[in-house]
């Protein structure tokens, strides 16, 4: 295992709350500014300008990648297509941590997508223990299972307490995504 002071930890930020991936791409930020390599998988999210996106494009070292379409997936009965790209997100996250030429690996909304079941916790843990030691993981996302929690050094849940959507304000571009 890493040294306190190097890379290689595994972080989980989930909750009901916002915030969890703008924290992720915050820590990616981060971490890039540093000169280390960061990439993003983005799983259940695909086709929209999000804002990070553009933002990613102009930072050296930080590279995302969306497994989803633009489509929200309905949980009780995702289309097969939804189960497709999160199959090729997961076996992409596999090719990278084994090429292990990324330095932190932002896996954003996959307990998302273990919860609807277009993943497992059993695989995307298997994935994280085989990866190399200087690599750091953050998994971002609501209902984080308690596989992850259990494994993760660092485990933030953002509570909502507030927010626009209870008034009928709708997602805001540059804020929201």
């Amino acid at each position: 295992m890493a040294r306190k002071n190097e890379l290689g930890l595994v972080h989980v930020y989930t909750g009901d709350g916002k915030g969890k991936t703008t924290a992720a791409l915050g820590l990616g930020m981060r971490a890039a500014g540093h000169g280390y390599k960061v990439l993003m998988i983005q799983f259940m999210k695909g086709d929209i300008k999000y804002g990070e996106l553009e933002a990613a494009r102009h930072i050296p070292n930080f590279d995302i990648l969306q497994f989803g379409r633009p489509d929200f997936v309905d949980r009780n009965n995702p289309e097969q297509i939804d189960k497709d790209l999160a199959r090729k997100g997961v076996e992409h996250t596999g090719k990278v941590v084994g090429e292990g030429k990324v330095d932190m690996l932002i896996l954003d909304e996959i307990n998302v997508a273990v919860e609807w079941k277009l993943a497992t916790a059993a695989e995307i843990l298997e994935i994280i223990r085989s990866r190399p030691e200087h690599m750091e993981i953050v998994l971002t996302g609501r209902y984080a299972p308690i596989e992850f929690i259990e494994m993760a050094d660092t485990v933030t849940e953002m509570r909502e307490i507030k927010h626009p959507y209870m008034k009928d304000v709708m997602a805001r571009k540059g804020v929201e995504y």
